[in-house]
């Protein structure tokens, strides 16, 4: 009993220090895109660092302390309606995440990595890729960096407000917003490009490597289908008994799972054994257990 207490404490520390890494390594990559990339072009994007980006622009105010101010003050206000696990979870992602970017900040400042206005759409990109790619890091690995997460979690709970309309009301807000103090329409284009960006990234990061296919097979030729599945796929099949209410026949499904890359070379095989095959393709974000990806 102690060896397997042990082993549970043993796999949860690994996993602790595995989370904390990427978490690390997340709000790395965030904080290098925002301040090397996105602060020097005065681009305003969604979520509390888009607010951050704003006082920095009008008053000076460092986004690094302007972050973790916000962030907590929000926590504060809205303690009722979240989670303790997500609290702690977002106090740490937050605290990393404002002390990486009052580090950086600096550094670039002082020796910047872009001209300033000579690439602008560019640095945009970037600097949302690298936000998006950091942020799919943290949130794939159980972290939190706050933010709107904690405005919405509010309007869910004081007025059932879905997750994504709320989401797209803030940020349209605050990008919006950078119009009062730059009197331009091209700096609201940037934020919405900024974003677009970063959530594309960052979707891809969470689901892209570990994307799942999932086929629906009916042929007559099932058993062949089958075996090629297991010998040349090396993918487990489930067999479904059905009946086609027009022809009232009974026929055999095969239900198969397989990672996107082994997907066309199964429709290959399919097609040469039963060129006639019925089948439905259906792309899953993601599939856990054997064979699949570990459930966090």
């Amino acid at each position: 009993m102690n060896k397997i207490s042990n082993a549970i404490m043993l796999r949860k520390k690994k996993q602790f220090y595995k989370d904390f890494f990427f978490l690390f390594l997340g709000t790395l990559l965030y904080s290098f895109g925002y301040t090397a990339f996105v602060l020097p072009e005065e681009v305003v994007m969604g979520g509390v660092a888009g607010i951050s980006a704003l006082l920095y622009y009008a008053f000076g105010l460092l986004p690094g302390i302007s972050i973790w101010v916000l962030n907590v003050t929000l926590l504060i206000v809205a303690m009722k309606a979240l989670s303790r696990q997500f609290i702690v979870r977002t106090i740490i992602g937050v605290t990393m995440l404002s002390a990486l970017i009052g580090a950086l900040q600096p550094v670039f400042q002082q020796f910047p990595m872009i001209t300033a206005g000579e690439d602008k759409f560019m640095h945009v990109l970037i600097g949302g890729a690298l936000g998006g790619a950091g942020l799919g890091l943290v949130f794939s690995h159980n972290g939190s960096t706050g933010g709107t997460d904690i405005i919405i979690a509010l309007l869910n709970k004081r007025f059932s407000m879905s997750f994504g309309r709320a989401m797209q009301f803030i940020d349209i807000t605050i990008i919006s917003s950078s119009y009062l103090l730059f009197h331009s329409m091209e700096t609201i284009v940037y934020g919405i490009a900024f974003t677009l960006a970063a959530s594309f990234v960052c979707d891809y990061v969470i689901n892209g490597t570990r994307q799942t296919v999932q086929f629906i097979i009916i042929s007559k030729e099932y058993g062949r289908i089958a075996d090629m599945v297991n010998t040349s796929i090396n993918r487990g099949v489930t067999l479904v008994e059905g009946k086609g209410w027009y022809s009232k026949k009974e026929v055999d499904i095969l239900i198969v799972m397989c990672r996107r890359y082994e997907a066309q070379g199964l429709m290959a095989h399919v097609k040469a054994i039963d060129p006639h095959a019925l089948v439905s393709q259906t792309f899953c974000h993601g599939v856990f257990g054997e064979g699949f990806d570990k459930m966090k």
